[in-house]
Order: structure tokens, then sequence, then C-alpha cells
């Protein structure tokens, strides 16, 4: 097994989902994961894609992202509305409760830590 990892989902079938239905807002987002890597420690990376629609977010995760291409709205509870587009970068910690808005289309690679 080498020792690198190119990021690249050409070919590769995502794994399918949505929220779950009482964290639902607003619309019908649908989700699509490229799960590329799985490491030992709960250590996760890959890509993300989600269609419109608003729902309820609760981390008990560290992750940090980086969006690819769309358009979305992260609100943590009680704070400001962070507008986020292509080139745009994040880390939410754990503990981060709030919601997560797609407005156009977002795709976006991701570093997961449980």
């Amino acid at each position: 097994m080498a020792n690198q990892l190119i990021i690249d989902i050409t070919g590769a079938e995502p794994e399918v989902g949505a929220p779950p239905a009482e964290r639902i807002i607003s619309g019908d987002p649908q989700f699509r994961t490229w799960n590329l890597e799985e490491a030992s420690g709960g250590l996760y990376a890959g890509i993300w894609e989600a269609t419109p629609g608003k729902w309820r977010i609760a981390y008990d995760e560290w992750e940090y992202f980086n969006v690819l291409s769309g358009y979305s709205i992260v609100t943590e509870d009680g704070g400001e509305a962070v507008h986020l587009h292509a080139g745009d970068r994040m880390i939410l910690r754990p503990g981060f409760n709030g919601t997560w808005e797609v407005v156009e289309t977002t795709r976006k690679d991701y570093v997961v830590r449980l």
C-alpha cells in the first residue's frame, strides 16, 4: 500500500444519503459522499456534495473543509451566518450546533476526526 492518496473521484461510486427527516428545516437536501480515506483513530477524508435545503447540524467530531463549488450558509446557534463559496475554508469543532443551508449545490473536500 502506498503512503499517499490522490484525491480523485473519477469512476468512484458515492454513498447517497440525506439529513434525518427530523432535522430538515426546508427543501429536500440530498447528499453524495466519496469517503476516500479511513485511517486508524477515527480519521476520514473525502468529498461531500449536497443539493439545496436547510437542516440542523450537531457536531461531535472535528472537521476541516474546503468549499470546492456552490454556495452554503452555516450558522451557529446564537451566532452570525457564515456565507461559504468556492475557496472558503472552515473548521467545525465538537459541540458546534446550528444550521447548514445549501443555497446552490455545494461540494467540499473534508477531513474529519472523531
